[in-house]
């Protein structure tokens, strides 16, 4: 959990210093009032705790200059810092409930004003009743959304079932990158927006190519050939939404034909060297020690075809287009981006596409206007034009404000113009109540590799999936704890 914590807070806060005077003088000052008779506007983040400078410096500092009649309170539903010195070896101490502690904040008898959520929680605070409509004060106000990605509009409208419960300033997305060169020389048309997951696997079947070192693989899910099986369900399982076990945690869903058909088509692009593995990029001998993108598997000319995201198009592929003359042994190629791949059941949506800074207004808030003020000012033109500028991991949700880093052309479009997977809200519940849920999932992770290698087949990996976890279930559902396989004590020896 402090793990994901991490994650969220630094998706949260990035450091903006350049923000306050730039925004500051665009916005009308009110006049300054005496300390302590501000209008107090309450802001809930989902987790916090001790230094918040670069949430301040990112989206508040700004706003308390060019609004000095308002003080701006950061609330955590999930305080860290109060948590920080409890005893965290007691096995049936629980983390605490997301639900409960929105809950508690939203509420309380001082309530927030401004929340600010991920598209889980998001969902299942629209659904609840806790979040108020923004759509009368978009129109009212005559707050221009034109210009806002409409993967992220409507994706957040469709959380909320039609209505419009926030607006979110960022987000976050990925794309299929790839080496124009490798596919003309293999003879293949080059890959293009909208297209199947099968279709993709076609192409990377057509360029993959040569044996051993000299082998040009057709496809891969990331640049490092991480694990398997985690690379997979990410960005091609997430989409279909298969559930392993049900919405209770009794009964495992997984020996069934569309997971076979899943796991089968991957794996098969494993095994005919379509898509690399860890041992064959190690078998490939030694790297050129003086290049260093010789580890890329991209960038080495070694793969045709890879899911990317913002993060590595405005470093290390910036960074050799720029410097492409100086690096010895590297050797340069056209490339360029096309959406993610589909599946044909849900045509246009992805899982890479993450919504993660949602902004709300509190259906209780006491102080609702200068929250929306707030929000008009996160989600506005100039915000946008200045944040657009220092990102490197994420784009801005205004359109003409996306663009590709200077001295690069390719189809930025590519990286929005999806929809993005909805948000399931059952599962983070079971899995707080249920923390030994996971040690449920991770057997698939030693399965999938053994269905990789051959060790196993798919029907059978399943199959053992399924009464493994069965047997976990009964376990959760009765209270026993679970550990891991070979663990003195564990379930099983």
């Amino acid at each position: 959990m402090k793990k994901s914590w991490v994650k969220k807070a630094l998706m949260l806060t990035v450091a903006l210093t350049m923000i306050v005077p730039m925004l500051a003088a665009c916005t009308k000052k009110e006049e300054a009032v005496p300390p302590g008779q501000e209008r107090v506007l309450r802001i809930a983040v989902p987790y916090g705790g001790g230094d918040d400078s670069w949430f301040r410096q990112q989206y508040v500092e700004a706003f308390e200059m060019s609004n000095p009649n308002v003080r701006i309170e950061l609330v955590p539903a999930v305080n860290y810092e109060d948590r920080r010195f409890e005893n965290n070896d007691d096995p049936k101490k629980k983390e605490p409930s997301m639900k409960e502690s929105w809950k508690k904040v939203l509420e309380g008898a001082n309530a927030v004003d401004v929340v600010i959520s991920d598209s889980q929680s998001f969902r299942q605070l629209a659904k609840d009743g806790m979040l108020a409509k923004l759509d009368e004060r978009i129109v009212q106000d005559k707050f221009d959304t034109s210009d806002i990605v409409p993967a992220v509009q409507d994706g957040i409208k469709a959380m909320g079932e039609g209505s419009l419960y926030g607006l979110a300033p960022t987000f976050n997305s990925s794309a299929l990158l790839y080496n124009k060169k490798l596919f003309q020389d293999a003879g293949v048309e080059l890959p293009k927006d909208g297209m199947t997951w099968d279709e993709v696997f076609s192409l990377a079947q057509r360029v993959s190519k040569g044996e051993g070192k000299n082998r040009t693989y057709g496809f891969a899910f990331d640049r490092y050939t991480g694990d398997p099986y985690y690379s997979m369900t990410y960005a091609y399982m997430s989409p279909l939404q298969l559930q392993s076990f049900d919405n209770k945690a009794e009964k495992m869903l997984v020996n069934s034909p569309k997971w076979e058909q899943a796991w089968d088509k991957v794996a098969k692009l494993y095994k005919d060297k379509v898509i690399p593995t860890q041992d064959a990029m190690m078998m490939d001998g030694p790297q050129q020690e003086d290049n260093p993108f010789a580890h890329d598997q991209f960038l080495s000319g070694k793969v045709a075809m890879m899911l990317t995201d913002m993060y590595y198009m405005n470093g290390d592929l910036a960074s050799a287009a720029r410097n492409a003359g100086k690096i010895k042994n590297f050797k340069p190629f056209e490339w360029d981006v096309v959406t993610v791949p589909h599946h044909s059941e849900v045509p246009g949506v992805s899982s890479m596409i993450g919504i993660n800074n949602i902004f709300s207004i509190n259906a209780k808030a006491p102080n609702a206007d200068d929250a929306w003020n707030f929000i008009q000012y996160v989600n506005g033109e100039q915000w946008a034009k200045v944040r657009s500028r220092s990102t490197n991991y994420e784009m801005v949700t205004r359109k003409s404000y996306i663009k590709p880093k200077e001295g690069l052309n390719y189809n930025i479009a590519a990286f929005y113009n999806v929809k993005p997977a909805m948000p399931s809200m059952g599962n983070q519940e079971l899995y707080e109540t249920k923390s030994d849920l996971h040690h449920v999932d991770s057997i698939a992770q030693q399965l999938f590799n053994e269905v990789v290698t051959g060790k196993k087949t798919t029907k059978d990996a399943l199959k053992e999936w399924e009464t493994k976890g069965n047997e976990m279930l009964q376990k959760i559902k009765n209270g026993v704890p679970i550990q891991p396989e070979g663990v003195p004590g564990g379930v099983y020896r």
